[in-house]
């Protein structure tokens, strides 16, 4: 995230301070934190706002920090990076553990790195993975049960093989929920299924009879369903088609009248939302004035607010964080770094200063997750 042009700085705070002021109006910022708005930087918060920092360090829930195996980490979106950090995302003991505590973490729900299983084309195969993964999972959790936890890695090309593996994870393993990153390729490797589609039904009705949540990961959109990238490759993944693919998934299941067959089906989105916070409004505005005709009987919004959670994943800058807020309730937002590709001191640093109140600090870090989660 680039930083704040100097040039602008009159006119940029004064726009931030209009702003902050309505927010503290409404109850999302605490009284005199709007001059503190300015305290946003996405790497380094600023020195200058520490009179707005919470009095000390809130411990964490983490719903969104990576592992990869032997396995699986050559066609993981890990393979990129270099030889120390492929080591940190693999490490699965003393490690991991020091890292939560530099950030203040106390517990993680760990989930197998993008793209995982749905890039295995092979039914067969992906059932096979998962199984192996979910079980690698839980043998590292039962050795720091108090500290780590796990999302299933789920099958998804075949729908009932994953409502089974799920219910397994849950009912015997004692995972939290599935994680699944966006849709899966089924048959051959140019292929992209989505969850909205009526195969997947039996499926979201496991997930609601569990009454576990399912996180929703972005993963890059196929090159050759996507030409717009074509050239510019960097584009398609976590600086921005990540979030493009994710939103659009995620609007699919809204649009698809999903919400209304199983209206207790618990949704969360990382990344401050996925950009859909931020363009809601405008998502409902065209739908109805342009009287287009969706299978839901709801506007988009309300599903957004009602089935959807939102966390706080590798975005750390506070104008995010307070728009997430109003739109969808501070009750549905969670905190999490994205770790290893974000640092966990980076985003502590962030959240311990970011000018909300301690009450809703709290609510964000760990209680909003101990609840969803029955923790």
């Amino acid at each position: 995230m680039e930083p704040a042009n100097k040039n602008h700085t009159i006119t940029r705070r004064s726009f931030l301070e209009l702003g902050s002021a309505a927010l503290a109006t409404a109850g999302v910022l605490t009284a005199g934190s709007a001059a503190s708005a300015e305290s946003n930087s996405a790497h380094e918060p600023d020195p200058a706002n520490t009179a707005s920092a919470a009095s000390a360090s809130t411990a964490k829930i983490a719903l969104e920090d990576h592992l990869a195996l032997s396995e699986t980490i050559a066609g993981s979106t890990a393979a990129a990076y270099a030889s120390d950090f492929r080591l940190q995302i693999m490490d699965m003991g003393s490690g991991r553990i020091a890292e939560m505590d530099r950030g203040g973490v106390e517990l993680c729900i760990l989930s197998l790195v993008a793209p995982g299983i749905q890039s295995i084309p092979a039914i067969p195969q992906a059932i096979s993975m998962a199984q192996r993964a979910n079980d690698y999972l839980a043998e590292h959790i039962a050795k720091n049960p108090k500290r780590l936890k796990g999302f299933a890695a789920l099958p998804l090309q075949d729908p009932q093989a994953a409502a089974q593996e799920l219910t397994r994870c849950v009912k015997q393993l004692g995972f939290c929920g599935a994680l699944a990153h966006g849709f899966s390729q089924i048959g051959q490797a140019d292929s992209a299924v989505y969850y909205d589609q009526p195969q997947y039904r039996p499926f979201w009705a496991t997930v609601q009879q569990l009454n576990v949540p399912f996180y929703l990961h972005p993963r890059s959109p196929l090159a050759s369903h996507q030409p717009s990238y074509e050239g510019q490759s960097w584009i398609a993944g976590s600086p921005w088609g990540f979030a493009v693919e994710t939103s659009i998934h995620a609007l699919r299941l809204m649009g698809s009248g999903l919400f209304d067959e199983y209206p207790n089906l618990k949704v969360i989105l990382g990344h401050m939302g996925e950009g859909l916070p931020f363009g809601m409004w405008r998502v409902d505005n065209r739908i109805a004035r342009g009287a287009l005709t969706l299978k839901a009987k709801q506007p988009m919004s309300q599903y957004l607010r009602e089935n959807f959670y939102v966390t706080t994943s590798g975005v750390f800058r506070t104008p995010a964080l307070t728009d997430v807020m109003s739109e969808v309730g501070v009750d549905r937002v969670m905190y999490s770094v994205d770790y290893p590709f974000e640092d966990m001191g980076v985003a502590k640093d962030w959240f311990d200063r970011a000018p909300i109140s301690e009450p809703d600090r709290v609510k964000i870090a760990r209680t909003n997750a101990q609840k969803l989660f029955h923790l």
